[in-house]
């Protein structure tokens, strides 16, 4: 069974975990076979045979964890890069318009860096540095705000559709089962 970013594990599972592996590579330097020792351990066979030809081809440090397989992570300089390059717009980087998207940010991170995220990832790093989103601050040069307040107060209410009264006899009072 594979186990997404490090198993959901905490620190002290993880070195529990660790501590596992460490102890079968004591039972495969003593010569015991795989099926005593996932019952020793209480781990499956499976993982023992991949432990031992782990440790067969590097030693006790081919079984050793290679840490979570968690996201890859920036530098503050390349966040720090990231943020100008943001500020500089997506017309610099190739988009035809002005607008910043996750997929876009992505890209960018990949070309910059060489890093690959997914598109979620991209919104977890956007938003642990307080990044958000953002709409632009600039309205038509044709809006007219004062027709738009009468078009609210005057046209709107006529074009709402009244709410419904609910009169003797409609469906609105029958009552379940009073048919």
């Amino acid at each position: 069974m594979r186990y997404a970013q490090g198993g959901g594990l905490t620190g002290a599972g993880g070195a529990a975990r660790e501590r596992v592996r460490l102890q079968a590579v004591e039972c495969f330097e003593g010569g015991q076979k795989n099926r005593e020792i996932a019952a020793g351990l209480r781990v499956s066979e499976r993982s023992v045979e991949r432990w031992r030809g782990q440790w067969r081809e590097r030693g006790a440090a081919g079984v050793r964890s290679k840490g979570s397989p968690g996201r890859p992570r920036l530098s503050d300089a390349q966040i720090a890069r990231l943020e100008r390059e943001l500020e500089r717009g997506p017309l610099v980087h190739g988009w035809a318009d002005q607008r910043w998207t996750l997929a876009r940010i992505k890209t960018l991170i990949g070309r910059l860096f060489h890093v690959g995220y997914t598109v979620e990832g991209t919104w977890r790093l956007v938003k642990r540095h307080g990044w958000s989103w953002q709409q632009p601050a600039r309205r038509a040069t044709e809006r007219d705000d004062q027709a738009v307040e009468v078009w609210k107060k005057v046209t709107w209410p006529l074009v709402k559709a009244p709410r419904r009264r609910a009169t003797a006899g409609s469906s609105l009072r029958t009552k379940p089962g009073s048919r």
